[in-house]
């Protein structure tokens, strides 16, 4: 199989467990695909943390799960120096933490306090960890997918906005139609009482127990680096987020909703994000329904929105579509 069709095949088996967040699962492969990571909001029990799980378990890699607390500390995360002696001798050893693997579900992470949110977002961004003037890097694949709750906010630690920015996208889940709800009793149930259905499954799964291996997603990710995106689809994406920076020349409402425009990450993000979801529709070339299918995902968290608009009852999703709505297509 060629990577187009490994990470279909990836897409399809997360799928396979996730039932009625085929948009959620979309927004997983993307990130992978364009290596970034990703921000995950959603109400207790929606799959959050399962979805996750999904993916590190059809994908070659070392899956960590680190649940943040207020108690957490930075070298929880990152690891320590750790004094080892044997033979008479001892020597300081780093002893690496959870955030040493491919894939890092970090859950709940407004519940940690900021020392620790800071740790985890500089080893996100720079793709390393230093403890006791050692550099320690991180491997090639390397993605933080960090969830929280949107209720039970006291006694939180909320992300600030400028931390936020460094979310490649933020994915919010909502609650599945009632025919997907029914679906998901059933796997569960399946799951639980080892059905007919469930052990039909473990069957197929022998007969193709492969994981999709890591070369699949950097086979992909350099197909994508190479394709195709017209002049006209580098002005509107930059256009888009110009327009969350001065709103007012577009309009009025928006002037009065939007306080904090995107950052040029948005742009960064809108390019990358777009050419991976072109490249799973099978397509070599940008155009502007990739970026449109995107774009909620990617500026969510980079506007903030004035009182106004909290008085006006407008979401963040509300006023995207509103610019979505003015801006030209090219």
């Amino acid at each position: 199989m060629n990577s187009r069709e490994q990470i279909a095949l990836l897409r399809q088996r997360i799928g396979e467990s996730i039932i009625g967040q085929g948009q959620v699962v979309d927004r997983l492969v993307i990130g992978l695909l364009a290596n970034g990571n990703l921000l995950i909001e959603g109400l207790p029990g929606l799959a959050k943390t399962r979805a996750v799980k999904a993916m590190s378990k059809n994908l070659e890699a070392d899956f960590s799960r680190i649940q943040f607390t207020p108690d957490l500390l930075p070298s929880d995360v990152t690891g320590t120096e750790v004094y080892h002696q044997a033979g008479g001798s001892g020597e300081f050893r780093f002893e690496p933490g959870p955030i040493f693997a491919n894939i890092v579900l970090a859950d709940e992470i407004n519940r940690a306090p900021a020392k620790v949110q800071a740790a985890l977002l500089e080893a996100m961004e720079e793709r390393q960890v230093t403890v006791a003037g050692t550099t320690h890097r991180m491997p090639p694949l390397f993605i933080v997918m960090a969830t929280q709750n949107p209720i039970e906010q006291e006694g939180t630690y909320p992300l600030p906005e400028a931390q936020m920015d460094r979310f490649l996208m933020k994915v919010q889940i909502e609650y599945p139609p009632v025919e997907d709800e029914v679906e998901v009793i059933r796997l569960v149930r399946g799951e639980e009482q080892g059905s007919k259905e469930s052990k039909a499954d473990e069957g197929a799964k022998k007969e193709n127990p492969s994981v999709i291996p890591q070369q699949a997603v950097f086979d992909a990710r350099s197909e994508i680096g190479q394709m195709h995106v017209a002049d006209a689809m580098d002005r509107y994406m930059a256009d888009l987020v110009q327009a969350t920076r001065t709103p007012g020349a577009l309009d009025a409402d928006l002037a009065r909703w939007i306080e904090i425009g995107a950052s040029p990450r948005g742009s960064l993000a809108l390019d990358k994000c777009s050419r991976a979801h072109a490249w799973m529709q099978g397509r070599d070339y940008v155009d502007p329904e990739d970026v449109r299918a995107i774009a909620h995902d990617v500026l969510r968290h980079r506007i903030a929105l004035s009182y106004e608009a909290q008085g006006d009852g407008m979401s963040s999703d509300q006023v995207i579509d509103r610019v979505l709505s003015l801006v030209a297509l090219p």
